[in-house]
C-alpha cells in the first residue's frame, strides 16, 4: 500500500471519529452525572444513566450527536459486554458443585422457555420475548445488551430494548431488598441462601449488595453463583444468533434489494469471543489484580455509556407504548426464576 493511501484512509478515520465526537461526550457526559449521583447517593447506576439520558433525547436526531450516539449505543456496547468475561475464572465456576450448576442451569432455560410461550401469548414477538427472557435469565442489563446485538432489527427494537433495561432494573432493586429478607425467614444457611439470591436476582451490583447484607459467607457464594450465570450468557447468545440467522440473512437480502449494503454477521460476535479469552485469561491468572480492576472498571464504564446512549434514542412517550404486556412478561418471568431456584433449595435441604 502507497504513502497516499495511508494518508487517505488517515484521513478518513481522522473524519469519522471526528463525527462520533459530538454524540460521544454527550453520552460521556450523561454517564458521568448518572455515576456521579450513584456515588453520592446510592442506587443503581444504570437506571440514572437511562433517565438521565432520556431528558436528552431531543437531541437524539441532531445531525452532530446521531452518529455518536448510535456508536455507543451498538459499538462501546459490545466491547463492555465482552470485557465482562475478566470477572470470571474455571475455578469458581468448578467450585460450585454439580447441584448448584444444575439448579441454575434449568432455572436459566425454563426462564427462557417461558418467555417464549407467555411472550407468544402475549402477543409478542419471538426476538422480543427472548430479549426479556435472557435478561431475566442472565444478567439483568447486561444480558438484555448483548442478546439485542444479535437479534434482527425491528421497528421498536431499541425502544423494546431500553424498556427491558428499565423493567429489569428496577425489579432487580427491589429483588435486592426483598429476597434477603425471604432468606431470613426461612432460615436459609450462608449456601443456600447464596444460591438464592446469586440464582435469581438479575444484576451482579443488586446480587452483590443483597449477598453481603446477610454474610460475608453469603455474599461470596451469592457472587460466585451470579457470575456463573452471566458464563453462560456466551452460550446463550451463540444459541440465539444461530436461531435468529435466517431472519438476519432476511433483513440483509431486503437491504440489498434496496440499494443498501449491510455489514455482515458472524455466528459468534466478536465480543463473544473478546469475553472467553477473557475468562480463560482470567483463569490461567494472566490478569495481575491491577489489570484486572481495570478491565472491570472499562466494562462498567462502557455499559453505562451504552445505556445512557440508549437513553438519549428513547422518550417516555415511546416507553409508554410499549403498554402492560412486556412489563407483564418480565414479572411473571422474575417470579417464575425465584419460584424455581426456592423450590429446587427446600427439596434439596
Amino acid at each position: 500500500m502507497t504513502t497516499a493511501s495511508f494518508s487517505v484512509r488517515g484521513q478518513g478515520l481522522v473524519r469519522h471519529a471526528t463525527s462520533l465526537t459530538p454524540g460521544v461526550a454527550l453520552a460521556g457526559v450523561v454517564a458521568m452525572a448518572a455515576t456521579f449521583v450513584s456515588t453520592l447517593h446510592g442506587g443503581p447506576q444504570f437506571l440514572y444513566a437511562l433517565f438521565f439520558g432520556v431528558a436528552f433525547h431531543y437531541l437524539s436526531q441532531d445531525a452532530k450527536a446521531k452518529p455518536g450516539i448510535e456508536f455507543c449505543a451498538r459499538g462501546v456496547l459490545r466491547l463492555g459486554v465482552g470485557l465482562l468475561g475478566a470477572r470470571i475464572t474455571a475455578a469458581q465456576i468448578a467450585g460450585l458443585g454439580w447441584s448448584t450448576a444444575l439448579i441454575v442451569i434449568v432455572a436459566v432455560i425454563s426462564t427462557l422457555l417461558c418467555g417464549l410461550l407467555l411472550g407468544k401469548k402475549l402477543g409478542l414477538t419471538r426476538a422480543q420475548s427472548v430479549l426479556s427472557g435472557g435478561a431475566v435469565a442472565i444478567c439483568g442489563a447486561s444480558a438484555a445488551l448483548a442478546i439485542s446485538a444479535v437479534l434482527p432489527r425491528e421497528k421498536e427494537g431499541d425502544r423494546f430494548t431500553l424498556m427491558v433495561v428499565v423493567t429489569v432494573t428496577v425489579l432487580s432493586t427491589l429483588s435486592m431488598v426483598i429476597y434477603p429478607l425471604v432468606a431470613k425467614l426461612l432460615h436459609l444457611s450462608p449456601a443456600l441462601a447464596g444460591l438464592f439470591i446469586g440464582g435469581t436476582i438479575h444484576d451482579v451490583a443488586q446480587v452483590v449488595g443483597a449477598g453481603y447484607t446477610l454474610g460475608h459467607e453469603t455474599g461470596d457464594y451469592a457472587t460466585i453463583v451470579k457470575l456463573f450465570r452471566v458464563a453462560m450468557l456466551t452460550v446463550v447468545v451463540v444459541a440465539v444468533s444461530s436461531a435468529f440467522k435466517k431472519q438476519r440473512e432476511h433483513a440483509q437480502a431486503e437491504q440489498h434489494a434496496s440499494g443498501r449494503t449491510p455489514a455482515r454477521q458472524a455466528l459468534v460476535p466478536w465480543f463473544l469471543w473478546l469475553f472467553v479469552v477473557m475468562v480463560l485469561a482470567n483463569s490461567l491468572h494472566a490478569l495481575p489484580p491491577f489489570v484486572q480492576e481495570g478491565i472491570n472498571d472499562t466494562s462498567r464504564a462502557c455499559l453505562v455509556l451504552a445505556i445512557s446512549a440508549l437513553g438519549i434514542k428513547t422518550s417516555f412517550a415511546q416507553l409508554a407504548r410499549a403498554g402492560w404486556r412486556p412489563f407483564l412478561l418480565l414479572l411473571v418471568e422474575t417470579l417464575w426464576m425465584a419460584g424455581f431456584v426456592l423450590g429446587a433449595i427446600l427439596l434439596r435441604s
